[in-house]
């Protein structure tokens, strides 16, 4: 009724400024496009032409035959080209069977079910996201020895899939579905989902989703609607499913119940305008309309208040506090309806009223209020349905209402009130809530109908029991409290649809011979019967009314398009048959998917499970975030930020990206739109970045609970980054022509410190791989493996190899190849899962062992060992790393050209260290690319005029500068260092002789005291360092 944590790695650091390096540049590349896209094109003064760069020519594209080994026995391309790497691969390894999951094998199973994308179209950048995670699970975990089976489908979508097709026969034909008939529509709907389900399957394809395409399932066909029946029947035999008339949810423009799930509420602050579907003109919402009911045969009246003036027609009573002192004289009176006439009792109800709200009288409109419906049943009061499936008025608000638009009557209704002098004016409703149709953004309207029912209270009682006692896990672990909000509160779930598209329900109401053969709408409940076939129905009639001649008719509703997604663990299995693969492959393993269908799938399928098999449908649940636009908005079509995964993967024009706006189902408005945001948001189109880029980029954004704000830009970093990996190769192959793997490596004792120290920093990876992996933690897995690759392997090992291995005939370049296949060959089997094509390639170029297997994604994972942990070679090569950090921050900053090799000389302060330089000087004249590496005891004489510079607190560089610049500027440099050193420690004394400084916690304490110290030692070696430039100087 209405009145009045944990410390990040140094790996883990730099990937995270490499991504957000690469993410600013893009940044600036699409500010700088967008701008030169706004602005006019300038005319140019013709120059000379100068000669062009030569580009590398275009490697033609990949022949190989469909499902046939690609050829690799060619050179190696010069570049990466990602097109041409990903071909052939997919239709290989599904044709040697790498994607079926066994149902006969005794490995553990581990099952995963893509949740199955709509009919609707293509597949965003969110479907991309969902595939890259499952499909990086499903091989990982066929890498460390499961049966996996990873399940596609496609789901028919009742609303949405009959939605788009009515208005693309509107468009193209400009005719209605009713027109058309039920019949020939549902033919339409089946070509638009042959075309479209194919599309869909190609774009996983594309992806490079190892899905076991065997048993690939759609929620109409047979199998999976044999399941759907026999779910009707067992839970209508239980009486789990009903039926009964109450209040739905009812979208005017698609003349369905809608569920709870699918009305989004907004809240309106003031008083607005809305624009409506299927109405021409602005809407008034967020008042309280006023008016007066007079009471039966006397001047007095009763004030009401509304938000919905056109719902009054349906008002059936009046409701006041029984113990309001103003309204004591009317109780058992009745109000006379100003328009239909009927008689409304004034009835007492001290649930409903407060007496100090507004007037304290409520109006009472049983068919068309979830409250006023309760209170209708309690007082037994006439329920009056006032509105037809479109919208429009209906007989019952009589001959002038009767056809009427409800926004109109909205008006109207004022206007008669006014015109009875019984209108008293309207006010502001701050705060009101309004819902919205998902599908239409229609007002929802509260509708009294027959429908059929699902009792949900025992089975989402027994849902949060499997989360409380664990059979059930959900992560991330914040949404349980999301889980118990809704199951603890659930209502029962109304699975009828007045849609043609779907799961006919299997219930046949019963007609007696002489009446009319249609279900009559004042329907007797009682007569419904539910069975399989008409057939059946037909005995179950005649069985029930054996004194009567009786025709059956099937209900002409569907079913809610969730109900045959709630059975997707164990109808794609060959449920009710007790089937192999049943026995296998239930309950799945895991179950992955967008947090914001949670209650719409998830809890379904785990309330149907529980029900109808006995045991949850999986273990493990995880929600992914949602993936938004670059500036953190929704994907929106009529935005015109949604993003096909396949445009990402190989490029596309801003022109072809706005032609597909033209060709769309968008408002001619909203296309204009779109194509505006389009053009800011890929002024130069999309580039191309390959599928193992875009999945790899999607599984590093991926971190539990929070959303992905996509710049598709980024991407194409992790294209440089797989180009890298080809480089790596490249030169690998190079200096490994000719070698054989052995079954080990050389003794540990023969390998030289880098040597020891890479396949340190590879098991570390692959500890923290793998515990990423396990933790769900996406974005730790990336990270690790990212910064072995990139920032160990090629920027370190691969730089330091390079000298060793132009000598092959050394037992250290023999030690190093061996070391290098090792390297690159498991690190490619631990890249695998995120990028799948690339590693494939690469990974079948590699020598390798007889026993080995045909394909790197049937492989064994990399796995953790105790005996590689080097961390002896670990705090070596990160002194190294020190000292060639300050190195070449001298050679930058001292402008020495990089053809220059300068001579260094290293003064270490303790034996560790000396001992630690002179084990890497012949890696640091590499990675500096100085003439020598001269290593002395801090008391070692190093020549007059060298730059010098502190490394930390431990060593210090001489850099030979003769001859390679000019002093006077250098020495300006070092004298305002001194300066700026100076007042540094000045003011850490300052602090330590404050007489606040024995208040100062002791560890704080300490670290001024350190810092001090570390400070002090600087400024002595800028004091040496100034006192030798200007002896240099001197000496020129």
């Amino acid at each position: 009724g209405e009145g009045g944590g944990k410390k990040p790695t140094k790996g883990e650091l730099k990937a995270a400024a490499y991504a957000a390096k690469m993410e600013a540049r893009a940044k600036k590349e699409a500010e700088a496009a967008a701008k030169a896209a706004s602005e006019p094109a300038k005319e140019k003064k013709e120059k000379k032409e100068k000669p062009k760069k030569e580009e590398p020519v275009e490697e033609p594209a990949d022949k190989t035959p469909p499902g046939e080994k690609k050829n690799l026995d060619a050179p190696m391309a010069a570049s990466y080209n990602p097109i041409n790497v990903e071909a052939a691969w997919d239709l290989w390894w599904d044709k040697n069977g790498f994607f079926r999951g066994d149902e006969n094998s005794s490995k553990p199973p581990y099952v995963i079910m893509l949740p199955p994308p709509n009919v609707t179209g293509q597949l965003h950048i969110g479907h991309a996201l969902t595939s890259s995670v499952q499909d990086t699970i499903a091989r990982w975990r066929r890498m460390k020895g499961f049966n996996v089976l990873w399940l596609p489908g496609t789901d028919h979508a009742g609303i949405a899939t009959q939605v788009v097709v009515e208005k693309k026969i509107k468009k193209d034909r400009g005719i209605s579905r009713h027109e058309l008939g039920r019949e020939k529509f549902i033919e339409e709907v089946w070509k638009w989902k042959e075309q479209y389900a194919s599309t869909i399957l190609s774009q996983l394809r594309r992806m490079g989703s190892s899905l076991d395409w065997t048993r690939e399932a759609f929620t109409m066909d047979d199998k999976l609607s044999k399941a759907v029946l026999e779910a009707f029947m067992r839970l209508h035999k239980e009486k789990l499913i009903y039926r009964a008339q109450r209040l739905v949810n009812w979208d005017s423009q698609l003349k369905s119940a809608v569920s709870d799930l699918e009305v989004d509420y907004i809240t309106l602050e003031q008083p607005e305008k809305l624009t409506l579907p299927g109405w021409d003109r602005k809407v008034d919402f967020g008042l309280f309309w006023e008016w007066a009911y007079k009471v039966e045969d006397s001047d007095d009246e009763l004030v009401i208040a509304t938000t919905r003036p056109e719902t009054m027609l349906g008002d059936t009573a009046v409701a006041v506090h029984p113990e309001d002192p103003r309204y004591k004289s009317f109780h058992g009176k009745f109000c006379i309806h100003p328009i239909t006439k009927r008689r409304m009792p004034i009835i007492q109800d001290a649930e409903l009223v407060d007496m100090d709200f507004g007037t304290g009288a409520v109006k009472i409109t049983p068919a068309h209020d979830p409250n006023d419906f309760v209170t209708g049943q309690k007082h037994k009061l006439e329920f009056v349905n006032i509105l037809n499936d479109d919208g429009t008025l209906n007989a019952a608000c009589g001959e002038r209402y009767n056809g009427m638009n409800r926004w109109a009557a909205r008006y109207e209704v004022i206007k008669d009130l006014k015109e009875q002098g019984l209108y008293k004016g309207q006010k502001p409703n701050p705060g009101m809530r309004l819902g919205l149709s998902s599908r239409t953004k229609d007002v929802i309207e509260p509708v009294l109908k027959p429908q059929w029912w699902v009792d949900c209270k025992q089975m989402a009682a027994d849902a949060c029991e499997a989360v409380n006692d664990g059979r059930l896990r959900i992560m991330p672990a914040t949404k349980k409290r999301t889980w118990f909000d809704w199951l603890e509160n659930i209502r029962d779930w109304c699975i009828s649809r007045q849609l043609w598209w779907g799961h006919r329900i299997p219930a046949y109401y019963c007609i007696f011979e002489g009446e009319e053969k249609i279900i009559p709408k004042g329907e007797d409940m009682e007569r419904w019967v539910v069975a399989k076939t008409l057939e059946e129905a037909q005995a179950a009639g005649s069985a029930k009314y054996p004194d009567q001649t009786v025709t059956v008719i099937q209900d002409e509703d569907v079913l809610d398009t969730w109900f045959s997604s709630g059975l997707f663990p164990f109808s794609t299995l060959g449920w009710p048959d007790n089937t192999q693969d049943l026995k296998t492959f239930y309950p799945n393993s895991l179950l992955e998917t967008g947090h914001d269908i949670l209650f719409f799938w998830v809890a379904r399928m785990v309330m149907m499970g529980m029900k109808l098999m006995g045991t949850v449908p999986f273990n493990d649940v995880f929600l992914h975030a949602m993936v938004r636009d670059a500036h953190g908005r929704k994907m929106s079509k009529s935005l015109g930020n949604v993003i096909d995964p396949i445009d990402v993967i190989e490029g596309i024009s801003l022109d072809k990206l706005q032609s597909r706006l033209d060709q769309g189902n968008l408002d001619p408005k909203e296309v204009e739109k779109a194509k505006q945001g389009q053009k800011r948001d890929f002024p130069a189109g999309i580039p191309q970045c390959g599928a193992d880029a875009l999945r790899f980029a999607l599984c590093a954004y991926t971190s539990q609970g929070r959303d992905i704000n996509l710049n598709v830009l980024r991407v194409e970093g992790y294209r440089h980054f797989a180009n890298k990996l080809w480089n790596a190769t490249k030169f690998a192959m190079m200096h490994l022509d000719g070698f054989t793997p052995a079954s080990s490596l050389p003794p540990k004792a023969s390998l030289q410190t880098h040597d020891r120290w890479v396949l340190h920093k590879l098991n570390t990876a692959i500890a923290d791989a793998d515990a990423g992996m396990e933790e769900f933690d996406f974005a730790k897995a990336t990270t690790a493996i990212y910064s072995f690759f990139l920032y160990d392997l090629c920027d370190v090992y691969l730089e330091v190899s390079k000298p060793i291995l132009d000598d092959k005939a050394t037992p250290a370049a023999k030690a190093s190849q061996a070391v290098l296949h090792t390297a690159l060959e498991q690190g490619l089997r631990l890249l695998h899962p995120f990028m799948p094509f690339v590693t494939e390639e690469l990974w079948q170029r590699l020598a390798r062992t007889q026993g080995d297997a045909v394909s790197i994604m049937v492989s064994e994972y990399p796995k953790f060992s105790e005996d590689d942990k080097d961390e002896a070679s670990e705090a070596t090569i990160q002194v190294m790393q020190d000292v060639v950090a300050v190195c070449r921050s001298m050679r930058a900053s001292y402008g020495i050209k990089p053809n220059l090799r300068p001579a260094l000389y290293v003064r270490c302060r303790t034996p560790e260290s000396l001992a630690q330089v002179k084990d890497q000087a012949d890696n640091i004249k590499t990675l500096v690319k100085a003439e020598g590496v001269t290593v002395l005891p801090m008391d070692g004489e190093v020549p007059k005029g060298c730059g010098l510079r502190p490394v930390g607190d431990w060593a210090e560089v001489h850099m030979v500068l003769k001859g390679l610049l000019d002093f006077d500027a250098e020495i300006a440099k070092i004298e305002k260092s001194i300066e700026s050193k100076t007042k540094e420690i000045a003011k850490l004394n300052e602090q330590m002789t404050a007489a606040s400084w024995a208040k100062v916690p002791d560890n704080v304490k300490a670290a001024t005291v350190s810092k001090k110290e570390s400070s002090e030692v600087e400024l002595e070696g800028l004091e040496k360092a100034l006192v030798s430039f200007n002896e240099l100087k001197a000496a020129d």
